[in-house]
């Protein structure tokens, strides 16, 4: 590789944290049928509950510290989910005397049409990429997502 070769490389890797940034704050907004910014946010802590929820009972204190916020942040953030109707509270199976979060038969659809909408938005996004492309660049971001989650087995995320 010749130093125009890395010098290239370099400021393409120093590009992706920026890209990430902005495919949260732009990419299912600007497409057809946009998702409006509240609930855009909203399905951060909606996704949390739907993943965690799988492994553990998903507590208020396990978004505050997923979220790397406040309690009372994440206590603020999950009252308003619960107000749009998409959470509801309800008795930890483990520890009765705590509450848990689940998503309500709302939520459930609400995260249906969101995901639905984020494969529109890649569709409508990548619509004149090559199939290959499209598949490479899919396979690729899940296997980034899957090294994600691997930190904490590797010792790399703090306190993940």
């Amino acid at each position: 590789m010749t130093p125009k070769d890395l010098r290239k490389a370099d400021d393409l890797l120093n590009a992706v944290g920026p890209a990430f940034g902005k495919l949260r704050r732009t990419a299912l907004l600007e497409v057809e049928n946009p998702i409006s910014s509240k609930d855009l946010n909203r399905t951060l802590v909606l996704n949390m509950v739907l993943e965690e929820g799988r492994k553990s009972e998903v507590t208020v204190g396990m978004i505050a510290e997923l979220c790397g916020v406040d309690p009372s942040v994440a206590s603020r953030m999950v009252s308003d989910i619960i107000k749009a109707g998409y959470l509801r509270r309800a008795a930890s199976q483990q520890d009765g005397r705590r509450s848990v979060l689940e998503l309500s038969p709302e939520g459930i659809e609400f995260m249906a049409r969101y995901r639905k909408h984020q494969r529109d938005a890649y569709d409508y996004i990548t619509a004149d990429w090559s199939e290959h492309d499209r598949l490479e660049f899919a396979r690729l971001m899940l296997q980034y997502v899957d090294s994600l989650e691997g930190l904490k087995e590797r010792g790399l995320a703090k306190d993940a």
